[in-house]
């Protein structure tokens, strides 16, 4: 009796191991459990840590809740000025209704690509081509609210966005150094034009200086000779001013005119009226 009493004692224990065996699960910290009774959802998520289902009646789904890091291929499409681009993205999105994301869609990770991918050719049709390489933080607003709006009847929240690269053509590349060539060019010379306007107004101050007093020029032209002096050169040129010219020429007194012009020889002259009258008897 006592045997069958310790049998039985022992086949009771191990079945109770087995059943707890059988429906013991552990669900993560970064995790939450969804769990189904004959294929219909029960009310409420499991929390990380030890819990119990009933065996072969129950089935338990574990949901990843961390963020998850999905890259969108490269997506080729025309911008809005007709420029052929290639362009990638990166999607930060994690799970917040566990239930929803194994309800509302079969596999919400494959969703969240395929939508980020037909949202990415979409906003590439609809910028144009400055936008995507100076504008990013407004497109991966724009991109974030397409993903985002579908996204949420699947459980899901896009966390944020990202445009990684953006590749043109190798002509468009040619086409766009020469325009940033031209445009520094254009700058140079508004500069420099810039430069010379202010030069010439500086000089017509200064000639109008030196207009009233004469001395400064000369003190001016003597600076200029010791400057070209300095450089040791073997040559030196020194001009001479026609104003100063001018100047001893008015100055010196009783300064007899210039001589007139001598006459021209008889000879010239009667040799002249000769070969007219000649010209005239042929004719």
């Amino acid at each position: 009796m006592v045997e069958e009493l310790l049998t039985a004692a022992i086949a009771a224990g191990v079945g109770v191991v087995a059943y707890a065996a059988a429906a013991a699960r552990v669900v993560k910290q970064y995790e939450r459990g969804v769990v189904f009774r004959f294929g219909r959802l029960r009310e409420g998520v499991r929390g990380p840590g030890f819990t119990l289902v009933v065996p072969w009646v129950d089935r338990l789904r574990k949901v990843n809740m961390q963020i998850v890091t999905m890259p969108v291929p490269a997506q080729e499409g025309i911008t809005r000025d007709n420029v052929t681009v290639r362009v990638d993205a990166v999607v930060y999105f994690k799970v917040v209704d566990a239930a929803d994301a194994i309800v509302e869609v079969e596999d919400y990770r494959f969703a969240v690509s395929q939508m980020a991918q037909t949202s990415l050719r979409s906003i590439i049709g609809k910028s144009d081509l400055d936008d995507l390489l100076s504008n990013r933080e407004q497109l991966n607003q724009g991109l974030e609210l397409m993903i985002d709006s579908p996204a949420v009847g699947w459980g899901v929240q896009i966390d944020r966005v990202e445009i990684k690269d953006v590749s043109l053509p190798e002509t468009m590349k040619r086409s766009m150094a020469r325009q940033a060539e031209a445009d520094r060019e254009r700058r140079a010379r508004v500069i420099n034009a810039d430069a010379e306007l202010q030069a010439s107004k500086k000089l017509a101050e200064a000639a109008a200086v030196m207009s009233e007093q004469p001395a400064a020029l000369q003190l001016r032209l003597l600076q200029t000779v010791v400057a070209v002096a300095a450089e040791k050169n073997s040559t030196l040129v020194l001009p001479f001013p026609v104003e100063l010219l001018r100047f001893l020429e008015r100055a010196a007194p009783g300064a007899p005119p210039p001589p007139p012009p001598p006459p021209a020889p008889p000879e010239v002259e009667a040799g002249a009226e000769s070969g007219a009258e000649d010209a005239g008897g042929t004719a």
